[in-house]
């Protein structure tokens, strides 16, 4: 079966994402739900959206659906919901258009493996999009989505509240810092852990590109966003921002004043790029130190460039992985830090040529405040200048002191 290209979604659609949220704080899980609402919206391609969803819609914000999308129901609704009264309640409807099938991850991606395939199946390419507890994707259903890759499905897989410690309230359930690691073992997943509503946008739309444009791919997009809310930036202008987004890493803020300094490269990526960001203006703030912040996208797609340049090389070509020429002439050592375990960032290690140290979030955890977990596994903008100055004491850049004077000052000392 060959089925056709899908017509790509106009520009517009995504421009509200590029401009940012100006004052107002947005999670970019609910900045993702409005993206795909406005999808759904187009004439060409809105019908053929799939939002699949085990039972936690609203927790996403994915009841703004249920009255232009509706839920389906075969039979349709049969009965008056307990949220009837409210402006967005629960729509059942036989043409419905949303999949809320409540707690069954297993049958959730099961209903997602049929639509995703429908292109061979049926020739009718459909664009699932499943939205689940991070936790309770890779896994729980780590070999269904294995099974999805044999069967050559595409679509968008959706870990919300991604992370170890950005939903800690709920207990360990949902401390996920490793499912990055899970899913980069499926050459078929194209995972991302995008820190902005910008980068999302860039995601989905070369997503829609690979998977149902002129030449489509076999493959399907994971990506990782957050439940805490932000303010959004506006999509940093510069050739190279778009095809940093979609390659892996870019330079989101550079040190904030010129001059001369110890400098450090701060390689972040998902909630962690804000604690990097923080971290930066502490460390010009009270050390005089200057840091680049860098959103690294995708850590697992960075790494697959990489190994694909390791084989050219054998091969006798002349090629340079994208991270190593990215941070090329970067000045000092490089720190990365993320909300997953060190192994998910220790993935490009290898291939970055400054000094090379990560931070993460190895362990259980605890049910606390996410400020308090982020101290408790050193991730905080305080630790990651404890951090920074370590590494650039190692390098002779800043005197040895002032590692146990900020510890002092910290507060981390134990």
């Amino acid at each position: 079966v060959v089925a056709g290209p899908l017509p790509q979604p106009p520009p517009a659609a995504f421009a509200a994402l590029h401009k940012g949220s100006g004052t107002q704080e947005v999670a970019t899980t609910t900045a993702l739900v409005r993206l795909v609402k406005d999808l759904m919206r187009d004439k060409a391609t809105g019908r053929r959206w799939v939002p699949i969803v085990p039972d936690e819609a609203r927790t996403f914000g994915m009841e703004s659906l249920f009255p232009t999308a509706g839920i389906y129901a075969p039979e349709g609704q049969t009965y008056e919901p307990v949220d009837a009264g409210q402006l967005l309640s629960y729509r059942e409807a036989a043409d419905g258009q949303l999949i809320d099938e409540g707690i069954t991850e297993a049958g959730s991606v099961a209903e997602f493996t049929a639509a995703a395939t429908s292109y061979a199946t049926h020739g009718e390419p459909m664009i699932p999009l499943y939205v689940f507890y991070a936790m309770f994707g890779f896994q729980r259903t780590g070999d269904q989505f294995w099974a999805l890759a044999d069967q050559l499905g595409r679509g968008f897989v959706v870990g919300a509240t991604a992370g170890r410690t950005t939903m800690t309230g709920e207990g360990l359930q949902h401390a996920d810092g490793h499912s990055h690691l899970l899913a980069s073992t499926n050459p078929a997943v194209i995972s991302y852990d995008p820190a902005f509503a910008h980068e999302t946008a860039v995601i989905v739309r070369e997503g829609m590109r690979r998977m149902y444009g002129e030449r489509p791919e076999d493959v399907f997009y994971y990506l990782t966003v957050y439940n805490e809310p932000k303010r959004q930036p506006p999509m940093p202008s510069g050739p190279s921002v778009e095809e940093g987004i979609l390659r892996g890493i870019y330079r989101f803020r550079p040190a904030p004043s010129p001059g001369a300094g110890p400098r450090i490269q701060l390689l972040s990526s998902g909630t962690a790029v804000h604690w990097a960001l923080e971290a930066q203006e502490l460390l010009a703030r009270e050390w005089g130190v200057r840091a680049d912040v860098w959103s690294v996208t995708s850590w697992t797609e960075l790494r697959r460039d990489a190994l694909r340049a390791d084989a050219a090389r054998l091969r006798g070509e002349e090629r340079v992985p994208y991270v190593t020429r990215a941070l090329a002439g970067a000045p000092g050592p490089v720190l990365a830090v993320s909300d997953w375990m060190r192994q998910v960032p220790d993935q490009i290690g290898q291939w970055v040529e400054q000094d090379y140290a990560s931070l993460g979030t190895d362990g259980f955890g605890l049910s606390d405040t996410r400020e308090a977990v982020r101290r408790h596994f050193g991730v905080d903008p305080a630790s990651i200048a404890v951090a920074a100055l370590d590494r650039l004491a190692r390098t002779g850049a800043v005197p040895p002191e002032s590692v146990g004077e900020a510890r002092a000052r910290y507060g981390r000392e134990s």
